[in-house]
């Protein structure tokens, strides 16, 4: 058996490729979390619902950084919100969402400590 023969020609593989929508919609995703606040915001959201007060205190910023943080990631689809009174809950939207963020701060954690990867 040659290793030609397990290669798949051009036309097979660009049909695997996901369309050009789903891959920008999925960059705009990478690119919000991208940024260190948000990260640090979607990553508290993929835990529960928090409040503004409450995503404040914990990521040690001011209130209007964070509210701007917020109104981006809920732009891009990754955040949903819920009035409770006059309350504004906010969390990770759906699962692939907190998924994606719980991966990627593993991922990282094994980077910085230097822990084998999973296969």
């Amino acid at each position: 058996m040659y290793a030609r023969d397990n290669v798949a020609d051009a036309s097979d593989l660009q049909q695997r490729l996901p369309g050009g929508p789903e891959v920008e919609a999925a960059t705009e995703m990478l690119r919000m979390l991208a940024d260190g606040t948000r990260l640090r915001l979607m990553y508290l959201l993929s835990e529960g619902e928090h409040d503004v007060t409450a995503l404040v205190a914990a990521v040690g910023m001011a209130r209007p950084a964070v509210s701007q943080h917020l109104g981006k990631l809920r732009l891009a689809g990754l955040v949903s919100v819920r009035r409770e009174g006059r309350r504004a809950l906010y969390r990770a939207k759906g699962g692939h969402v907190r998924r994606l963020v719980t991966e990627v701060m593993h991922a990282a954690s094994h980077r910085v400590t230097g822990r084998p990867e999973h296969d």
